[in-house]
């Protein structure tokens, strides 16, 4: 027979998380939101301005997601208090394998949406520019870079978020030497930053004959996205910009004219570069994007007044910031060293599984 007491306690705390979220999230806010922005979109010079158009459109689909993972939980907690009180009257013990379920299901449900509620920085929402650059370990490390590489990819692709390359140097011998990516979705910022820092491999290598275990190591950074309404003075004679050639695997040309840019920061030496697009012009204002976002970064992390007052040269990541190893011998183990969050199954991780590290990392951040 179902235990009762047991069950409706189960009820009684999902439903008080529920409230909880309820609350967090403002979802009678959200709606109050969603009503006026349809109210926008109804007039008739809505789309007299497309790139202000589109932003609402993106913005009310943002909302209305939050808005319907907060009625399935409610909708699957009235469902499941429906299941008990049918199990009650037919005493049917047959239906506790299916009130368990559910119940278990409601519960990472629940557990999902209040990691959403963690995401509460200035530009979580935003979308993601990542960045990968090889390290100590030559062939090896490259190899890692783009392991690396494809497992955000992989990550990104599971929820459904859009991934552009916009730098992407290779090494004719094998991986990486760099790349970086934008991810464009909701909250992809807020997600991703947990992986800024170096990510550390143990592994027989695949390039010596000896067939000995190697260290390397990659970096990976990661800015939000800014868009236009965002803007920050940067002294033009404080930029270097360089224009070259675009490449693309084993150093073809993709194109036949400089239309890469790199733009350097003289005063802290911050570099950022963008190939993706035949136009330079396109490239260069991705690039300037990049470059405020990594300013307005440095500029909170140093607690400086204005961006003029950011001196001294900054690497993108210092080497002792080592955040995670991935252990493929002698035993198989991915853990970070930050909150301790360890996984056995190195492939699942590689396969982009890694929502185990950035939800501690998240849970953690919010502790501090």
């Amino acid at each position: 027979m179902l235990n009762i007491q047991e069950y409706r306690h189960k009820i009684e705390d999902m439903s008080k998380n529920i409230q909880e979220l309820r609350a967090s999230l403002d979802i009678d806010g959200l709606r109050e939101k969603i009503i006026e922005n349809e109210k926008i979109m109804s007039e008739q010079d809505f789309w007299n301005d497309n790139d202000k158009a589109q932003k609402t459109l993106q913005e009310n689909k943002n909302l209305k997601s939050t808005v319907d993972e907060f009625n399935y939980l409610q909708s699957s907690l009235d469902d499941i208090e429906v299941l008990i009180e049918l199990a009650l009257e037919e005493n049917d013990s047959s239906l506790e394998k299916e009130v368990n379920t559910s119940i278990n299901s409601l519960e990472e449900e629940i557990d999902k949406v209040k990691i959403k509620t963690l995401l509460s920085g200035e530009y979580d929402k935003n979308n993601a520019i990542l960045s990968i650059n090889a390290g100590t370990g030559g062939l090896d490390a490259q190899d890692w870079a783009n392991m690396l590489l494809r497992m955000y990819d992989r990550w990104a692709s599971s929820k459904g978020f859009k991934v552009k390359t916009l730098d992407l140097i290779y090494d004719p011998e094998a991986g990486i030497k760099s790349a970086t990516i934008q991810i464009e979705g909701l909250n992809a910022y807020g997600y991703l930053k947990s992986e800024k820092g170096v990510h550390r491999i143990v592994r027989i290598s695949p390039f010596d004959p000896s067939g000995k275990r190697h260290t390397s190591f990659a970096s990976v950074d990661v800015i939000p996205e800014l868009d236009d309404s965002i803007t920050i003075d940067i002294n033009p004679s404080d930029l270097k910009i360089d224009t070259y050639r675009a490449s693309g695997a084993g150093g073809q040309h993709i194109n036949t004219t400089d239309s890469a840019v790199r733009i350097t920061h003289i005063p802290t030496g911050v570099v950022v570069q963008c190939q993706n697009q035949r136009s330079q012009h396109s490239n260069k204002d991705t690039a300037m994007r990049m470059l405020m976002a990594k300013l307005i970064e440095l500029k909170e992390l140093e607690q400086k007044e204005t961006i003029e007052d950011l001196q001294g040269k900054y690497s993108q990541i210092t080497w002792g910031s080592q955040i995670r190893s991935y252990v493929f011998q002698p035993y198989k183990l991915v853990k970070d060293h930050r909150t301790n969050a360890e996984i056995g199954n190195v492939d699942s991780v590689m396969d982009g599984n890694i929502d185990l590290f950035i939800n501690e990392y998240l849970k953690m951040a919010k502790l501090k």
